[in-house]
C-alpha cells in the first residue's frame, strides 16, 4: 500500500512477512523519523510526529503562517511536519497512528481512527469504515464504527468487533457498529469524519 501527503509526497507500507498490518509502517532513517514538539527525536515507543526531510517544498503559497507550523528546521536540518502522529517500533519501523484532530480519548487512552478503520477494512465483509467518538457515560467517549458492507455480504455487529480484536488492542475496538448504505467521503476521498459524526450521533439517537 502507499501513504503520503502533498508536502511530503508518496511512501510504501507493507508487512515484510506477507501479514495484514492494520496501520502503515516506515523505516526510520536519514530523511523519515518521529520528533517531539521541540525537534528531538523520540524514544522508541513514545509518541510524536512523523518528520521528513531532503527534497521537501519551500512552503505553502501565500501562508507563511501555515509554513512556520508545518516547515521546521532543527540543528541546521528542514523538516516537514504535516501533523501526523507516530511512534518508533523496537524493530526500527515507524508506525502511523494518526491525525491528532479526530483522537479518540476513551477512558484515558488516546486511540486513533485511521488505525481501527485500516483493521475493519480488512474484514473480508467490510468495503470501507470510518471511525468516530461518540459521547459515553463511563469512558467520556466510545469508539464507534460506522461500516459499509461489500455488495451481497453480509456480517453482524459481534463477527466486526471480534474480527477487530485480532488486529487492535481491545480498547480500541468499536463499543458500537453502526451499519450505512454509503460512507461518505471528500472530494480528494479523505474520511469525511464530520459528517461520520453527525450521522453516528443520529444513529445513536
Amino acid at each position: 500500500d502507499s501513504f503520503g501527503a502533498s508536502e511530503t509526497g508518496a511512501a510504501g507500507a507493507r508487512a515484510d512477512d506477507g501479514t495484514a498490518i492494520s496501520s502503515p509502517r516506515f523505516t526510520v532513517g536519514a530523511d523519515t523519523t518521529v520528533l517531539s514538539d521541540d525537534g528531538r527525536v523520540c524514544a522508541v515507543g513514545e509518541v510524536g510526529k512523523l518528520a521528513r526531510s531532503g527534497n521537501i517544498p519551500l512552503g505553502y503559497y501565500k501562508d507563511p503562517e501555515k509554513t512556520a507550523a508545518t516547515f521546521r528546521t532543527f540543528d541546521g536540518q528542514r523538516w516537514v511536519i504535516p501533523g501526523d502522529f507516530a511512534q518508533i517500533e523496537p524493530d526500527g519501523q515507524i508506525t502511523l497512528l494518526g491525525r491528532g484532530s479526530v483522537c479518540i480519548n476513551s477512558g484515558g487512552e488516546k486511540i486513533y481512527p485511521e488505525e481501527v478503520e485500516a483493521a475493519l477494512k480488512q474484514h473480508p465483509a467490510v468495503f470501507d469504515a470510518t471511525v468516530v467518538g461518540t459521547p459515553n457515560q463511563r469512558w467520556g467517549e466510545q469508539v464507534t464504527a460506522l461500516v459499509q458492507l461489500r455488495e451481497g455480504t453480509a456480517a453482524t455487529t459481534d463477527e466486526i468487533v471480534a474480527f477487530s480484536r485480532t488486529l487492535v488492542a481491545d480498547y480500541k475496538s468499536p463499543k458500537a457498529v453502526l451499519f450505512v448504505d454509503q460512507i461518505v467521503r471528500t472530494p480528494v476521498g479523505k474520511a469525511d469524519y464530520q459528517w461520520a459524526k453527525a450521522e453516528a450521533l443520529r444513529l445513536l439517537a
